[in-house]
């Protein structure tokens, strides 16, 4: 029997460097996926952590040894994983990435053929069993199949360096480096007309510079075919000692730097993405940040204007606004649960143009159903531009119109007695109860949602209401307190 898999997680693979995931881990995994989807060829690549190349190259032994060709296509986004697998038509996809985990965190996020999302009841557990049924014995003497036998120390992994060195593993013929930059770029441009787009200056935060090869090859095509943007690049270079944060703009405290750098330079708006940029974030002129809520809401109305027929998945943590724009636009509103397995699956059921939730996670029908951090900020760019408003000013209306509080998380002793607490005074009293995910419950000019995190003791809560910025503020106070009266 070989070791225990503690980072296989309800829909990717996250964990502890070198407790939870080592490489000898990582290369189970991969002989595992390979085996349970009896996959002959699989596309891998890495974001920008020191620790993810080391961890990307032991995967793919374990590939390649259950039988599978490999393409890597080197550093990269989680969607270009999710675009390389359906290009290339090949059996499976895997990004190495921990995505806005802290540093000394890694993790993978795993498809099947045409980017199907795998999470633990469709396939992830079986993987988890395969991967721990493997012999310590044979997974050592299979990487070692691969390299010269040196060991390098922990503190070393942590610098970029692999504790086993995989020298050997480009010698095969199993193993074949590629890019797919370009027919990515093109693919993220078809959802513009390129023609519409007058004179624009964006500020780009890559983070610790994941994102900034695709903004680079955006960029480089835009003016090959003259495009009038204006680029303006912070923390821009790839750089895995993460010296500018942990890469999560949906902190408040990580905000301030594309803020700071909109203001600056006088852009119309600002970007930021997280560690694998599958989600964005956008600020307005003035640098104010824009909830992913009223993005979505925006983006809906888009799509419905070119198919007004269309249906359009969201989430319902914050919803009145989503429904109310999709409904008199003339589209179909369809509420899922929370998480992209579950966004990803209605898509798919529904045939749905488009998904979104409030937490900058952006799903599109044309894009195998999957979520992309650059598809919305170009969708964006384009309607700033065809509409000749400002970003803030084509939200202002609905943000007014359906305040809301944001998620606002509570860490406690007992998640559950909260729950009990707060169900207890107030869902007698609603017009509407919710359990989609969590508790939903509606009343007539305010609702909130209330959910228990699956990993922690943390209860979040979103708060909205019908046009009343002070009821929504004082109701977010009254359940907050009821929440952590322990």
């Amino acid at each position: 029997m070989g070791s225990q898999i503690t980072c296989s997680k309800a829909y990717d693979i996250r964990g502890e460097l070198n407790t939870q995931l080592t490489e000898e881990i990582a290369y189970r995994i991969g002989y595992a996926f390979a085996a349970e989807l009896s996959a002959k060829t699989v596309v891998v690549g890495s974001d920008v952590r020191l620790t993810s190349t080391p961890l990307k190259l032991a995967l793919s032994a374990g590939l390649i040894d259950a039988g599978a060709k490999v393409t890597d296509i080197g550093m990269a986004g989680t969607e270009e994983i999710y675009f390389a697998t359906k290009h290339l038509r090949v059996d499976g996809g895997i990004e190495v990435t921990a995505s806005h985990n802290p540093i000394n965190y890694n993790g993978m996020k795993l498809v099947k053929a045409g980017s199907v999302p795998i999470s633990g009841d469709t396939g992830l557990n079986a993987i988890k069993v395969r991967a721990e049924a493997l012999s310590d014995e044979l997974v050592s003497s299979r990487l070692s199949h691969y390299t010269s036998g040196a060991i390098i120390n922990a503190e070393a992994f942590f610098n970029g360096q692999a504790h086993i060195q995989l020298e050997k593993l480009e010698e095969t013929d199993q193993y074949l480096k590629q890019s797919c930059i370009d027919d990515y770029v093109a693919h993220m441009l078809s959802y513009v007309e390129l023609n519409n787009f007058t004179p624009l200056k964006v500020v780009v935060n890559a983070g610790n510079g994941a994102a900034g090869p695709a903004i680079d090859a955006i960029e480089h095509e835009m003016q090959r075919q003259n495009v009038p943007i204006e680029f303006v690049k912070v923390h821009h270079n790839a750089d895995g000692t993460f010296p500018n944060g942990i890469p999560n703009p949906l902190l408040p405290e990580n905000r301030a730097d594309t803020a700071d750098a909109v203001e600056a330079s006088g852009a119309d708006f600002g970007i930021a993405w997280d560690g694998d940029f599958d989600r964005c974030f956008l600020f307005d002129a003035d640098g104010e940040f824009i909830e992913g809520y009223y993005i979505v809401g925006l983006l809906a109305e888009a799509f419905i204007e070119k198919n007004t027929d269309s249906k359009i998945i969201y989430d319902p943590r914050v919803y009145w606004n989503t429904e109310d724009i999709v409904v008199n636009a003339g589209g179909t509103p369809i509420k899922s649960k929370t998480g992209h397995a579950f966004i990803k699956e209605r898509m798919r059921k529904e045939d749905a143009v488009y998904g979104g939730e409030m937490s900058a996670h952006h799903y599109f029908r044309d894009f195998a159903y999957c979520d992309s951090g650059m598809i919305p900020w170009l969708l964006i760019a384009a309607l700033v531009c065809v509409k000749q408003q400002t970003l803030a000013s084509m939200v202002k209306e609905r943000i007014e119109a359906f305040p809301s509080s944001g998620e606002i998380n509570s860490k406690l002793k007992d998640a559950d007695a909260a729950l009990e607490r707060v169900t207890k005074k107030y869902q007698p009293l609603a017009n509407v109860v919710d359990t989609t995910d969590g508790l939903g419950l509606e009343f007539d000019d305010w609702r909130f949602n209330l959910r228990k995190s699956n990993t922690e003791p943390v209860i979040r809560l979103n708060v909205e209401s019908k046009g009343d910025i002070s009821l929504m503020g004082e109701k977010t106070r009254e359940v907050l307190a009821l929440i952590r009266a322990e």
